[in-house]
């Protein structure tokens, strides 16, 4: 998982809630010949929004959660053009479980990003 890029809680529990923050599609410097930490995913929409929500699934599953649990995420896009092919790359990462969503077109996004997703998750 990657540092956050500014003074906030990644993941917050509140009861039987997780409250997970915009996770933009950051690489973990972990990779193998991959880009520098804390650089984003090279390859557009496809690439940073498979990061993200990968990113997302980490933070959720360090919180002893799955994604079958995420009950609302809230989209961010910088291009609403962008909106059926985010579509399809969403749908691959929560498979049959789809939650409650709201996609918002914003002008700009952290270190550049074309792709923001943060996700509240029922644990209890």
């Amino acid at each position: 998982m990657s540092k956050t890029v500014g003074p906030y809680t990644p993941v917050v529990r509140a009861g039987d809630l997780l409250f997970v923050s915009g996770q933009i599609g950051i690489v973990d410097g972990s990779i193998v010949d991959g880009p520098v930490a804390g650089s984003l995913a090279e390859g557009g929409l496809q690439a940073q929004a498979t990061q993200a929500l990968a990113n997302l699934r980490a933070q959720v599953e360090a919180n002893g959660a799955t994604l079958d649990q995420v009950v609302k995420t809230t989209v961010f896009l910088t291009d609403m053009g962008n909106f059926a092919a985010m579509n399809e790359i969403y749908c691959e990462a929560f498979g049959d479980s789809r939650p409650a969503r709201s996609c918002v077109a914003v002008a700009a996004l952290p270190l550049g990003a074309i792709f923001e997703v943060e996700a509240v998750v029922h644990v209890g």
